[in-house]
């Protein structure tokens, strides 16, 4: 049987999320979001906290917490805000990899900045879906290393990356794991004001112009590359889900707020039925996504055979909700719902910004699909890859 009982260490925790999340980062998310950056005095508040490390290794100075342990930290700071959460500086998505392989040779240089605290800003870049849409990376094998040439899909944290790592197949269709630090491969950002959501997280392109990528800028190559791949997008796609959940449970707490206060007609709205009705819906698609999320999170954390497969069906499951939720949210609050002094429609913005970040509903019902019939990787099939 699963246990998703917190301990009395996680249960103080999470409390001092919770109060982060409603007394620092939702008064501060629209400044943040017109800034186009989290604050540094916030963001020095959350590192010190201990937050963005929980991925990483105890012996890189980082907390090293169980999965299902932080998609309830993740969650809570969420219900904050969503941009601000995935605007932290910090090693983002990068830190799934960095738990995976810690002593890597080639994390030396940026794992020894992370002890020294000052633990700089890493991307990631998955290039594993070849079918994606205006997809111009392309990897190919040169020497010991590789080439890349061309620019990828929007990436968080991109603009103030120093270090990024790349989950890819090469040009023969072998997987391959690329850590990448500025000074050794060059590249450049290109902005991105992704879908007018997540102004705050730093979303751009990266671009490679034939950049050669030496040996020693490579984690993994073949079999052993395609397992990394994997357990990392695993790790990843149930963080991510997380903070999905987190902004689902603020629009619904919001909005059941507002419905009992709201009057027309002579009695408050959430006495009519159609309104009643969507609320239950929310409610209903945000425990829905919940308990998936948390029963993969354990699946990753145990090593499960379908871990990947959980993961997948969490994330799945998350965008489709957050798009109802947040969306719903604005729509019963009538016209105040596109208002700016009212959070519900940076929720919905956001919301779309992340869905598209991390995979649409299609895309990954694709990927389980493949999944389940054993298949491998389009990228694989096709013997390219491009991003």
């Amino acid at each position: 049987m699963i246990s998703f009982q917190p301990t009395e260490e996680e249960l103080a925790f999470l409390e001092v999320a919770k109060s982060l999340a409603v007394d620092e980062i939702r008064p501060r998310s629209r400044e943040c979001e017109q800034q186009r950056r989290v604050s540094d005095e916030l963001a020095e508040k959350i590192r010190e906290l201990g937050f963005t490390l929980m991925e990483l290794p105890e012996h890189w100075g980082g907390l090293e917490l169980p999965l299902i342990s932080q998609v309830q930290i993740w969650q809570a700071l969420s219900f904050g805000d969503l941009d601000v959460v995935q605007g932290l500086p910090g090693p983002g998505d990068a830190a799934s990899l960095i738990r995976l392989v810690p002593d890597h040779p080639v994390l030396k240089a940026y794992r020894h900045r992370v002890e020294k605290g000052a633990v700089p800003t890493a991307a990631l870049i998955d290039a594993t879906n070849a079918e994606a849409p205006f997809q111009t990376l392309t990897i190919q094998s040169y020497k010991d290393g590789y080439v890349l040439n061309g620019t990828s899909l929007p990436v968080r944290q991109a603009l103030e990356a120093v270090a990024v790592a790349v989950l890819a197949y090469d040009g023969d269709g072998n997987a391959v794991v690329l850590w990448l630090d500025r000074d050794t491969v060059p590249w450049e950002v290109q902005e991105d004001d992704y879908r007018l959501g997540l102004a705050a997280s730093g979303i751009g392109r990266f671009r490679f112009d034939q950049a050669v990528v030496p040996a020693s800028c490579v984690v993994a190559r073949g079999e052993e590359a395609a397992d990394l791949i994997q357990r990392a997008q695993a790790r990843i796609r149930v963080l991510q889900a997380a903070k999905a959940v987190g902004v689902m449970e603020a629009a619904v707490e919001y909005v059941t707020q507002y419905t009992a206060e709201r009057k027309a007609f002579g009695q408050v709205i959430a006495q009519f039925q159609g309104v009643s009705f969507r609320v239950a819906d929310m409610v209903i698609e945000t425990q829905l996504a919940h308990h998936l999320v948390w029963e993969a999170a354990v699946q990753v954390d145990r090593g499960a055979p379908d871990a990947f497969g959980s993961a997948l069906r969490a994330l799945y499951r998350a965008h489709r909700a957050v798009r109802y939720v947040t969306d719903s949210a604005v729509q019963l609050m009538g016209g105040y719902g596109f208002v700016q002094e009212y959070p519900a429609e940076k929720w919905m913005r956001d919301a779309q910004a992340h869905v598209g970040l991390y995979g649409r509903e299609s895309d990954l019902l694709q990927q389980r699909g493949a999944q389940l019939l054993g298949r491998a990787p389009v990228s694989e099939q096709k013997g390219k890859v491009a991003v």
